[in-house]
Order: structure tokens, then C-alpha cells, then sequence
């Protein structure tokens, strides 16, 4: 009965050497790639899963073994096939440290490129300038992803412009290792071009609009060629009315009669009544509250209503608004707006009413113009027209202005909200006639641009400028609502608001704007992101509301960023640089400026 507690003893022994031969990995380095190939190697590793983890002798020899050959498999989608690969143990016992290191040696090149598309698709001028950019081309490095990528937008091409039927005729890569050399035959047959069927529109659950008014959006004939862009514009004409919360829109090749494909366009409504509210504040128009209501759609014509309360202690503002789709011409709205306004700040005590009905149209996806007619009753009286005797009526000056406003608006941006490569230019033009509703001959002008450019991963530079010029020979009739002023946030930020250009002194003896003929203003902004969500800004301002000539207003400030869900929170601190006496201004906006 000896033998057995000997047997026992010498297990535990085996089972004492395996467990003190256990190790973990601490560190997996690899040499000689770029970021992409090393990046790939890695996320192929078993080694690299395994770190930190106790393993025992034998897989921890094993992974080590299989690493030179996954290493070698993660460098073939890059065009090396016959890499120089060592792998190296080192660290301690207890924590082993691997070293790859890699030679890549000739990459495998493109020795010949046969790819072409056979059938109608084959006279197609789109397809064979998407087929003159495929990549890899002869003499190129074979990269697999590049491939696959020429190959999945051309097999999407044929699909989008309805070659439903296409399918590969030839599909196969060659790869000579010993003479470094991939030989790539890949031919579609594009079979026939389908044309545009019927469009069916489904209002789920239940219909709120009618069906002729959104079939007056879809602006190509039935029996048209297919194209998948017009499925595009008319899902984003559909947005653009803001009745559907979801927009599905599904051609059927497989119904398809006469070579026409049906199109089912299922639409579910959107909530039918929108509420707003805030709380706002502001230095000059101090605290108050904003209400706000829309109807989405007011009956099955598909007209919208609003109404718009701003009530601040020295600032409101009462808007209401009705507007009706247009389809001729352009798509866009016919809009009908009266909007009742009341101020009475340090510097200024004004009322104003003014109708404004235009109409809009969407030129494309980055143009979008409006034609305007404005009717405007206005009166208004300076702080400095004040003798500060509270028994003398206040001495108000009044305007009447009936004219006419054209108004473009272009954004070419890769991002609406974070634009990092982008610009937007606004332009409008208004002007009146004497004896023709208005108490002054006028014409103005004015133009806006943004300009975004990203600098590197984490950086942007923002350019901004305005421009106005107003012609007459009456600006003393002109009341504020047509004059040009210059400071603060959104202008020239180290100032206060409308602080730039000609002023009076009040009887209090402070300094009130009262606004120019011509403005002309400039930014340049430099944002860097530590991170996804957090940055800084430096930014200088400049320029001025002026009459005659300008006299050019600088400020300079810092800032703090925050990419927020809704979009940017700026946060700004700046000071003027013409006045020594300058107090610091501070300044907070949500939100693109475009």
C-alpha cells in the first residue's frame, strides 16, 4: 500500500513545477510597421489578448510559436506577403515581455488590372469614370482594402442608377508570391437600366395630408431613367416639410413591369403641435421668459402656424406666422409674419410693427433664397433726446417703410453643427422709394461669411466677416430696425453690445449708439480640442458701424469649448484694445453660427 502516497506526492510535485513555470504577459511591442499595419497586426495577436492573464508553460510557448505566422497573415491585406519576422522573449519569468519585430520586405504590385463592366452599363459615362478611378491600378501596391473598396462603390454605382440586374461575370485575383506580383480579372455584367415606375405614398397610421400635395414633390416623369439621387432629393424635400417623423422610401426591382420600378414611400407623422420654453437673460434686455407653439399642420393642405413670445424686462418681442408649401419654381413656402416689438433700454425707446410676407425657395442642397415685402411702422427715441424732466413728454421720431428684399443663403459644410471644413455666405439686398410707402429713398446691402477649416485632428480656424452700405440722403429718417450697428457677441466681441459707431451723449452724460450707414467687421478664430468634447480659443476682432469713414474698433479674447449634443457651448472673455479704460466682456452662445 506504499506505492500510492508515493504516486500522490510526485503529481503534486508536477502539478508545483507547472504552476511556478506559469507566467503572464506584460507587454506585446511591435517594430518596423506604420500605424495602420501595426495597428492591424495587434488586433490579430493571441498574444495580445492573452496579456495580463496567467498561462501556463505550454500556451504561453504556443502563442509565442503562432505569432510570426499572424503577424505574417495581418500583412498580406497591405500587399506584403513575404515579410522578415523575429519574435523575442524577454522580461522576467513571471512577466514576459514580446518583442516582434518585422522586415516587410517587396510588397506583392499589381502586375495587371482587367476590370471593365459589359453590357448597357458599359456606355454608361458615370460607371466608366468610376471604373478609370478604380485603385489598385497597375504598378500599385496591392492593398486589399483599397480593393475591396473600388470594387463594393462600383457594384453600389450599378445599383443606384438601376442596373438591378448586374452581377459579376469575373471575379479573381491572382497572387505570384515569387515574383511579387497580384494579376486582378474582375468583370460586372450590368444587365438593362431600369426606368422610374409609379410612386406609391403611405401615411401610417392614419393620412394627414393629401397625397397630391407631396406628388407635387416628385419633379421626374414616370418611364424617366432610375436613379437613386432622386430618391435622395425627394426624401429630403419630404423632410424639409417636417410632417413625418420617419421617412421610408423603397423601390421594388422585383415588381418591376415594363422595366418600371414601383416605389412605396411610407411616412409616419410627426407629433402635430410643438411647445417651447425658457428663461433667458440678457445685460441690456435683462431677465424673461420665452413661450412658443407650432402646428405642424393645420389641416390636409398642409399649411403651419406659430406663435413666438419673448418677454424680457426691457426687451419683447410677439411674433405670429403662417405659412403655405410652394412647388412652382422651386420648392419652398409662402410665408405671412406680423411681429410686434417693444424696447426700452439705457440707450433707446423704441416700438415697432412690421409684416413681412415672402416667399422661399431651395435652389439645391447648399442655396436657398427668399424674395420678401416688408411693411414697417416704427418710433423710436434716444436716451440723449431725454431731458431726464419727467414732466416733458418724451419727443418721439417716427418712420413708415414699405419695400422689397431679396435674400440668398449659401452653406457648403461637411458638418452643419461641427463644421471642420465649410462656408457660408449670406446675401441680401432691400431698399425703398419715397411717395411709394416709404418716408426716405434707400438702398442697402449686406453680406456675411463664415469660412472653417480644420488644421490637424484636433484643430480649426474660423474666419468671419460682414459688410453693409446703406445709400440715401435722409439716415436721419431711418429708424433703428435699418441702421447698421457693431459690438458684441456676435460682431466685435470686447465691446458691448452695439457699442461700435457713431453715438450721443445722454443727459446722463453716457455715450448711446445710434447706429450707421455702413458696417464693416472681421474675426479670426483658433479653436484646439484636448478631446472629443473639451477646447480653448484666441480670437481677435475687429472693425466698426460708421457714416463717413471707419474708425476701426479691436477687441482680443480667450475662450473655453464643449462639443455638447446640441451643439457647440462657447464661452468667451474679451477686451477692447482702443479704449485703456475697458472692462472685460463675457459672452456665452449655443450653437453653429452660420
Amino acid at each position: 500500500m506504499r506505492p500510492l502516497p508515493a504516486l500522490l506526492a510526485a503529481a503534486l510535485l508536477l502539478l508545483a513545477c507547472g504552476a511556478a513555470r506559469a507566467a503572464k504577459v506584460a507587454t506585446v511591442d511591435i517594430r518596423g510597421l506604420d500605424e495602420a499595419q501595426t495597428e492591424n497586426v495587434r488586433v490579430s495577436l493571441g498574444l495580445v489578448e492573452a496579456i495580463g492573464k496567467q498561462l501556463s508553460g505550454r500556451r504561453l510557448a504556443y502563442l509565442v510559436r503562432e505569432a510570426e505566422e499572424e503577424t505574417r497573415e495581418a500583412l498580406e491585406p497591405f500587399g506584403y506577403y513575404s515579410p522578415r519576422i523575429s519574435v523575442e522573449r524577454g522580461g522576467t519569468p513571471d512577466a514576459v515581455a514580446v518583442t516582434i519585430t518585422v522586415e516587410r520586405g517587396e510588397p506583392v504590385r499589381v502586375r495587371r488590372a482587367d476590370v471593365a463592366i459589359i453590357g448597357e452599363g458599359g456606355e454608361d459615362h458615370y460607371l466608366q469614370r468610376d471604373l478609370a478611378a478604380f485603385r489598385p491600378q497597375a504598378g500599385d501596391v496591392f492593398d486589399h482594402a483599397l480593393y475591396e473598396a473600388s470594387k463594393t462603390k462600383i457594384t453600389r454605382r450599378l445599383a443606384e442608377r438601376g442596373y438591378f440586374d448586374a452581377d459579376f461575370s469575373s471575379r479573381r485575383v491572382e497572387v505570384t508570391r515569387a515574383e511579387h506580383a497580384a494579376d486582378i480579372d474582375l468583370v460586372w455584367n450590368s444587365g438593362g437600366r431600369y426606368d422610374m415606375g409609379p410612386i406609391a405614398f403611405v401615411q401610417s397610421p392614419k393620412r394627414i395630408v393629401r397625397d397630391s400635395l407631396l406628388e407635387r414633390l416628385v419633379y421626374w416623369d414616370q418611364g424617366s431613367y432610375y436613379h437613386q439621387g432622386k430618391l435622395d432629393r425627394l426624401r429630403e424635400s419630404l423632410a424639409r416639410l417636417d410632417y413625418f417623423s420617419t421617412i421610408d422610401i423603397e423601390p421594388h426591382p422585383e415588381r418591376a413591369a415594363d422595366n418600371q420600378v414601383p416605389v412605396t414611400v411610407t411616412l409616419t407623422p410627426a407629433k402635430r403641435n410643438i411647445y417651447t420654453a425658457g428663461i433667458s437673460y440678457g445685460t441690456d434686455s435683462g431677465a424673461g421668459i420665452r413661450l412658443g407653439a407650432e402646428r405642424r399642420y393645420v389641416n390636409d393642405r398642409g399649411h403651419k402656424a406659430l406663435a413666438q413670445l419673448d418677454w424680457a424686462t426691457r426687451r419683447k418681442t410677439a411674433t405670429v406666422q403662417y405659412r403655405v408649401p410652394a412647388f412652382a419654381w422651386l420648392d419652398g413656402w409662402y410665408t405671412a409674419s406680423l411681429q410686434f416689438a417693444d424696447e426700452q433700454t439705457d440707450y433707446i425707446d423704441t416700438r415697432r410693427v412690421e409684416f413681412v410676407a415672402s416667399r422661399s425657395g431651395q435652389v439645391n442642397r447648399r442655396l436657398n433664397a427668399v424674395a420678401s415685402l416688408h411693411a414697417l411702422r416704427e418710433r423710436w427715441s434716444y436716451a440723449a433726446d431725454d431731458d431726464g424732466d419727467d414732466a416733458t413728454p418724451v419727443s418721439y421720431r417716427y418712420a413708415t417703410f414699405l419695400y422689397p428684399s431679396v435674400r440668398a443663403e449659401y452653406i457648403d459644410a461637411d458638418d452643419r453643427i461641427f463644421p471642420r471644413r465649410g462656408i457660408g455666405v449670406t446675401v441680401e439686398l432691400k431698399g425703398g422709394l419715397e411717395g411709394v410707402g416709404s418716408d426716405a429713398n434707400f438702398l442697402q446691402a449686406y453680406a456675411r461669411a463664415n469660412w472653417y477649416r480644420g488644421l490637424g485632428e484636433r484643430n480649426r480656424l474660423i474666419v468671419r466677416g460682414e459688410l453693409g452700405r446703406t445709400f440715401t440722403g435722409a439716415l436721419i429718417d431711418m429708424p433703428p430696425t435699418l441702421r447698421f450697428f457693431a459690438g458684441g457677441d456676435r460682431s466685435i466681441r470686447g465691446y458691448g453690445y452695439r457699442e461700435v459707431g457713431p453715438t450721443t451723449v445722454g443727459s446722463d452724460g453716457k455715450t448711446y449708439a445710434l447706429g450707421a450707414k455702413n458696417v464693416v467687421t472681421g474675426s479670426a478664430e483658433f479653436e484646439h480640442y484636448f478631446n472629443d468634447s473639451w477646447g480653448a480659443a484666441a480670437f481677435v476682432d475687429a472693425g466698426d458701424a460708421f457714416d463717413g469713414s471707419p474708425d476701426i474698433h479691436t477687441g482680443v479674447g480667450i475662450g473655453a469649448r464643449w462639443r455638447s449634443p446640441v451643439g457647440p457651448v462657447r464661452v468667451d472673455i474679451a477686451r477692447g484694445l482702443n479704449d485703456p479704460d475697458s472692462n472685460f466682456e463675457i459672452y456665452l452662445n449655443i450653437g453653429a453660427e452660420w
